[in-house]
Formats: structure tokens, C-alpha cells, sequence
């Protein structure tokens, strides 16, 4: 029986891979205490400076798997231990100062539209489509959903998604800010992981302490956050890969 959810990290870049293809990547128990584990495994690593989402076979992800708690989840109390496993999966990312990038081909729907947020750089084919879809089965957002979707496209786009299940095209997904690149599908892979390199290459801790910043915002008042904005650039600065790149920059414009 192959793993619900694989890792693999090379040269810093530590690739996330839903793995239940037949079930178009939607969470049962397994994935989602899988998905849980990995999370904070990536996300605790010394040797991690980038993540990257992806999954196997031809969508992202379904969201919750309907099949299975209709057939081996008998209470409304197993539902919900089944969600906070999803979310500490996503919190660990969401939180962590390590940027995350999804590649997110196919259909993402339901709770895997908070996967898809939970990236900070999401990367999607032209036949992509992102959507709700909780009521069809009657069913309330969750995985950060109600959590993350109006932070990201304004509360009327929000409650326009969740309360008419409409499916937003690849395009839409873009012009909504849902999603920051569209590509061709046979690209989303090779740009998702460009995108993650390029963290690489860079100013790896400054990318991912800016993305700390911007993802912490909302959970703390003004006066607070500019001191934590205060805070952090003069702990950055005293780095050794800040002190080289402002060197560099410095000379650049002496000259």
C-alpha cells in the first residue's frame, strides 16, 4: 500500500506530495494524520529553506473525503479531531518562516482550497479550477478556510465562493488574487519549483522572516507589529548574508 503523502528534501527545498491519487488527494485519517506529521516535520528541519506542494494524479486536492466519512467515521466528534489534525498541519506552515509555494494542477475544491491558502505562492495549470463545494454535501468550510479565504479576496469574493459553490477558473482564480501565476499545465511543476529555488538562490531567511511578517499581521495590533516589523530587520541585518548583499548594493552605487 503506497503512503498517503510523501517528503523528499533536496538542496534545501523540501517537496510535500499528496499521494491518494484515487481518491483525487481528498483527506481521510491516514492522510490527514500523514499530512499533520510532515508538516511539522519540513517545517522543523535545519535543513529546509523552502517548501513545495504538490500532489499525484489529476487534482490537487478534493478536500475532505466524503466516501470515507460516510463509511468509517461515525460521529460529528471524529469529523472534527480529523480537522484539528488537518490544521495543525497547516498552522506548522502557515506560522513557520519557511515560504511555501503550491503547485496545484487539476481541480482544487472544499478543504483543499485551504491547502491551496496555506501556500504563500500558488502556481496553477490554465484548465485549473478552485472552488468551495461544502454545501453540495451539506457541509460547513473548514481546514482555515473561513480562516484565510476573505484575507486573501476580500469577504464578499469570499462569501460569493462558500454560499453559491461556483468554481472559479484558472483565470478568475488569478484576477480574484486566489492564485499568483497560470501557466500551462504540462508547466506548473517546473514553474512551482523555479519559484522555490529562487528562494533559494536569494535571501533565503529574508524571504521566509517577510513571509512570518506578512502572515502574522492580522493576528496583532498596529503598534504591535511594527515593532515585530522593528524587531526583525535589525535581527536580519546583523546576518551574514544581509551584511554581504547590502555590501554589494552599497558598492554598486558608490561606483
Amino acid at each position: 500500500m503506497s503512503k498517503p503523502i510523501l517528503l523528499s528534501v533536496d538542496d534545501g527545498l523540501a517537496r510535500i506530495t499528496l499521494n491518494r491519487p484515487e481518491r483525487l488527494n481528498a483527506f481521510d485519517a491516514a492522510l490527514a494524520a500523514a499530512w499533520e506529521e510532515t508538516a511539522l516535520e519540513a517545517t522543523s528541519r535545519d535543513d529546509v529553506g523552502a517548501v513545495l506542494i504538490d500532489a499525484a494524479g489529476p487534482a490537487f486536492c478534493a478536500g475532505g473525503d466524503v466516501v470515507a466519512m460516510a463509511t468509517e467515521m461515525g460521529s460529528g466528534a471524529e469529523i472534527e479531531a480529523l480537522a484539528h489534525s488537518i490544521n495543525g498541519g497547516i498552522a506548522a506552515l502557515r506560522n513557520s518562516s519557511i515560504p511555501v509555494v503550491a503547485a496545484a494542477h487539476g481541480t482544487t475544491a472544499g478543504g483543499g482550497l485551504g491547502i491551496l491558502l496555506t501556500s504563500d505562492y500558488a502556481v496553477v495549470g490554465r484548465s485549473s479550477r478552485v472552488g468551495s463545494l461544502y454545501a453540495k454535501v451539506g457541509l460547513t468550510p473548514d481546514l482555515s478556510v473561513t480562516a484565510q479565504l476573505a484575507r486573501a479576496v476580500g469577504e464578499r469574493r469570499a462569501l460569493q465562493l462558500v454560499l453559491t459553490d461556483r468554481m472559479l477558473a484558472a483565470d478568475e482564480a488569478l484576477a480574484w488574487g486566489l492564485v499568483a501565476e497560470v501557466v500551462d499545465d504540462d508547466a506548473v511543476a517546473r514553474r512551482a519549483e523555479e519559484v522555490a529555488r529562487s528562494w533559494l538562490a536569494g535571501a533565503t531567511r529574508a524571504y521566509g522572516e517577510a513571509k512570518r511578517l506578512v502572515r502574522s499581521q492580522p493576528d496583532r495590533a498596529f503598534a504591535e507589529q511594527l515593532a515585530e516589523e522593528a524587531e526583525t530587520i535589525g535581527a536580519i541585518f546583523g546576518s551574514d548574508d544581509a551584511r554581504a548583499r547590502i555590501a554589494a548594493f552599497a558598492g554598486k552605487a558608490r561606483s
